[in-house]
């Protein structure tokens, strides 16, 4: 399933009294944030021009103040899919596994990737089963070695920490002795 919109960076707390704020990035290069175009919020109803300064600061046109910098803290910013340049091969944008069914190395269907998020311990991804459970599987090379986008598919091999729902007791071991 692919996204129209990519999310590529978030507004932090406010930085100072003229207006800047703190700026993380999720672009491979954090400084071409503003290069990309337009940068819109979620809805894509509010545009916003910045200009990128040392530190993961941004100054944003039209915000002179710390309290207009401040009602924009914690707000995502997005840009046009055609804006971003194609992903290389063996790359892809993480918008691009949502929906992807998560299936075991077996086959198995685990489920459905319904999101993908990074809370600074590295990203992980969130499989929804068809009962509605949620799991959260780290999302690195060793738990998702493969990703099959024309297929639509990815394969899980979830850690032995991890408890996918919908798998029986004896795939999990006999930790519970």
């Amino acid at each position: 399933m692919v996204s129209q919109r990519i999310l590529v960076g978030e507004f932090g707390r406010p930085h100072g009294v003229k207006g800047l704020l703190k700026l993380r990035t999720f672009t491979a290069d954090p400084d071409a944030i503003s290069s990309y175009g337009p940068l819109s919020d979620e809805g894509g109803t509010r545009h916003f021009a910045i200009e990128v300064l040392p530190g993961g600061i941004a100054r944003v046109q039209g915000v002179a103040d710390r309290d207009a910098a401040a009602k924009l803290t914690g707000l995502r910013l997005y840009v046009s899919r055609d804006a971003l340049p194609p992903p290389e091969e063996e790359e892809f944008y993480l918008a691009d596994l949502l929906g992807l069914r998560a299936v075991t190395a077996e086959g198995a269907e685990l489920g459905r990737v319904v999101s993908v998020e990074d809370f600074g311990g590295g990203s992980f991804l969130t499989l929804r089963d068809a009962a509605g459970r949620d799991s959260e599987i780290p999302f690195t090379r060793a738990c998702v070695p493969t990703v099959d986008l024309a297929g639509g598919t990815c394969t899980i091999v979830p850690p032995d920490e991890v408890v996918v729902e919908g798998r029986s007791a004896e795939d999990e071991g006999d930790d519970a002795a």
